[in-house]
């Protein structure tokens, strides 16, 4: 009875955080939307274009390529996360950005981890529009370019699969944020990489249970919610 009596005094605590609006909780909910939605965002501008090119096949060591990205999608986030750090460190080659515990810096390692995962659900998104439509769209004089816009828009709700589901990967990614972001927070600074992940880690090991399920909550909610939205759109597409 004192198990669930303290689970339950957590939980209640924990709504209480949310529906009251604590600036703590909410804060550091939209920095990990902000940081895993520019990740997403960078991961799509390169991962859409290989992953339809890769679809669309018709080029040596396609096979090899596909192959690649699926296995990536496995990489531990900590051997990323280690290679990333030892890049950004103020020693390493891309110390001079100064991306080294930043939010930006989080979205780059973010991005990298889930550039296999919309690269390979965009191809096989592609590959899986009909042949007809493909060569529908050459047999009209289409060019290379413009054939692959017309498939694109055929698999356009894998595609839109394939960047929920990355998005979805990074907010809920934590080795990555630790090691990059660092799970700092300085009052009245901009040195602030807390995120949703890191925060649950924190509070979790501090025995602060109730901000804890406060974010796991809401780490939750927003999974669910986007994938509510996603599921809705890709049903008024079809």
């Amino acid at each position: 009875m004192k198990t669930v009596s303290f689970f339950g005094e957590g939980v209640t605590e924990a709504l209480h955080l949310i529906v009251t609006g604590d600036p703590v909780v909410f804060t550091i909910a939209l920095r990990s939307i902000y940081v895993s939605g520019i990740a997403t965002l960078l991961a799509s501008l390169w991962s859409i274009p290989v992953g339809v090119h890769l679809g669309l096949g018709g080029f040596r060591g396609v096979n090899f390529l596909r192959n690649l990205f699926s296995s990536l999608i496995g990489m531990p986030t900590v051997v990323l996360g280690l290679i990333m750090y030892l890049l950004l460190t103020p020693k390493g080659p891309l110390g001079p950005l100064n991306l080294i515990y930043t939010p930006l810096g989080i979205s780059l390692a973010q991005s990298l981890l889930i550039t296999p995962i919309i690269i390979t659900f965009t191809a096989s998104s592609i590959e899986s529009v009909e042949n007809d439509i493909r060569e529908l769209a050459i047999t009209l004089g289409a060019s290379k370019f413009k054939s692959a816009i017309t498939v694109l828009k055929e698999g356009i709700n894998g595609v839109i699969l394939s960047i929920v589901s990355g998005f979805n990967r990074a907010i809920a990614e934590l080795g990555l944020a630790l090691i990059i972001g660092g799970n700092i927070m300085v009052e009245n600074s901009g040195l602030n990489t807390r995120v949703l992940t890191t925060a649950i880690n924190m509070y979790t090991v501090r025995g602060e249970f109730n901000i804890a399920i406060a974010l796991g909550i809401i780490l939750l909610l927003i999974v669910l919610i986007i994938n509510a939205l996603t599921n809705t759109f890709r049903r008024e597409k079809l």
